[in-house]
């Protein structure tokens, strides 16, 4: 269960990182098939090499001892041992049984097949050995004994009726001798080529999952900053031909967007602004009425039509902004935002101060913080400004951001309204009355604003009382 979902969790990242891990798994997998195949085929073609040669030799030493006298057979078999071989005359083969066929039939094809053969295999064998051969001072018995564990014992009929009997080493197993080789330092079993091919490997499967998923992660980003900034320019048509039709439909999806959020601010700006007309009239019409009442009531009703009108082409203007976007110091813009609150009479005071500069649109960054501030001040009774310069993220991917604080002196909020209050027309009908208004856009427009400039706007129930707005800018 642990080891599934730890081969879970290393698949749940990144698609680079599955890309790299399913190539280079499958990679290691051909890799060791094909090199599992290979020693096989290596051992077989080794086998038949050395039944070969064990053959030939036998052959030599058997026709060598054929129709010899007794003390020119001894004098024969004495010579053997610098051979490799320890031969000797017996009485019968020692209860031994055929354990390879395959040399059996090699010498018979090559003795005759009525001669006696057996062939059996044994562990543990002894050579008479004690001669020293090269500089290596180490007895030849001992050097023999290192890579040589097992011998085979083959019994061949003489043409006169004897039996001899033949002892021959036999080599390691290439899967025996492993280890015995140079590796790398701590990890015996591997061989540096095998070290070598694994690196080499890995390094093409890393290649290729950051050549495969690069296609992709453009497409993300594309798609992170459409929600940013609808204008931005088409992605490139090229590559791959799945990539190509991805990036065709990708822009085509933005034409569409674009072209419908035109047609709906449009339609919007166009109602908004064709109503202010009659509406004055209907302003100049009212005059006229003769009832001071009632002439009262109908004026708050139009000036309460006006202002949504007016609201409602600021939320058209906030959602497709055509204003460019030009460096501004932040510092300046919030202290003329609240000198213009102070000089109207209202509560505001500002803190703090960064010396940053933020590319924005100035009459719309404006306008939002405007909003903020009357919001704070109508139902909160004052505005606390604050602005700081902080960094969010983690390592190599921290960003700065202009933050900016704005406190009232209200009782805040419900929590489960802090994010419905930004939905377009939304009032808490605690907090409105005739004599505050409000047509719900506020927040709306501001909002969008932060959005258009990929900044964030929340609201918050401060510990100390108040509800509080915090804007947050990338720098």
């Amino acid at each position: 269960m642990k080891l599934s979902n730890s081969f879970s969790n290393l698949l749940s990242g990144s698609i680079a990182r599955r890309v790299f891990l399913i190539l280079l798994a499958g990679i290691l997998v051909a890799a060791g098939t094909t090199k599992w195949l290979a020693d096989n085929e290596v051992r077989g073609t080794m086998r038949e090499l050395y039944d070969f040669r064990i053959a030939e030799r036998v052959e030599q030493l058997v026709l060598s001892l054929d129709n010899r006298s007794p003390e020119m057979r001894q004098v024969v078999l004495q010579t053997s041992e610098n051979f490799g071989v320890e031969a000797s005359l017996v009485s019968n083969t020692e209860n031994a049984t055929d354990e390879n066929n395959s040399l059996s039939a090699l010498l018979k094809n090559r003795l005759g097949a009525t001669r006696q053969i057996v062939v059996s295999q044994q562990t543990g064998c002894s050579f008479n050995v004690s001669k020293r051969i090269g500089p290596d001072p180490t007895p030849l018995n001992e050097r023999i004994r290192r890579h040589f564990n097992q011998c085979q014992v083959v019994y061949v009929g003489l043409q006169d009726g004897a039996l001899l009997k033949l002892k021959l080493r036999m080599m390691r197993e290439p899967s025996e001798l492993r280890g015995h080789g140079p590796g790398v330092p701590g990890l015996p079993f591997i061989s540096p080529y095998l070290a070598l091919f694994l690196v080499l490997i890995g390094m093409l499967a890393y290649l290729v999952a950051k050549i495969t998923t690069r296609p992709i992660k453009h497409l993300a980003d594309a798609a992170g900053e459409l929600g940013r900034d609808i204008d931005r320019a088409p992605l490139q048509e090229t590559g791959p031909t799945e990539i190509r039709l991805a990036a065709t439909a990708f822009n085509s999806m933005q034409t569409r967007i674009k072209r419908q959020i035109e047609h709906r601010t449009h339609m919007l700006a166009a109602i908004t602004h064709d109503l202010q007309t009659p509406l004055t009239r209907l302003r100049l019409r009212l005059e006229k009425v003769s009832d001071l009442e009632l002439r009262t009531k109908l004026l708050e009703d139009l000036a309460a039509t006006q202002s949504l009108v007016r609201e409602g082409l600021e939320l058209a203007r906030s959602m497709d902004s055509a204003e460019k976007m030009r460096l501004l110091d932040i510092d300046s813009l919030l202290d003329s935002v609240c000198a213009d609150a102070a000089d109207a009479g209202q509560d505001v005071t500002l803190s703090g101060t960064t010396q940053a500069s933020i590319m924005a649109q100035p009459s719309a960054l404006s306008r939002c913080l405007i909003n903020l501030v009357d919001n704070a001040v109508k139902y909160g009774h004052f505005a606390r400004l604050s602005i700081a310069r902080e960094s969010s993220g983690e390592g190599g991917q921290k960003r700065d951001f202009i933050v900016i604080r704005v406190r009232d002196g209200g009782n805040g909020i419900p929590e489960d309204e802090l994010n419905t209050v930004f939905e377009p027309f939304h009032r808490l009908e605690i907090s409105r009355s005739r004599d505050t208004g409000g047509t719900g856009l506020g927040l709306t427009i501001a909002r969008n604003v932060a959005e258009n400039h990929r900044g964030t706007l929340t609201l918050r129930n401060h510990p100390e009382g108040g509800l509080e707005a915090i804007l947050r800018l990338p720098v």
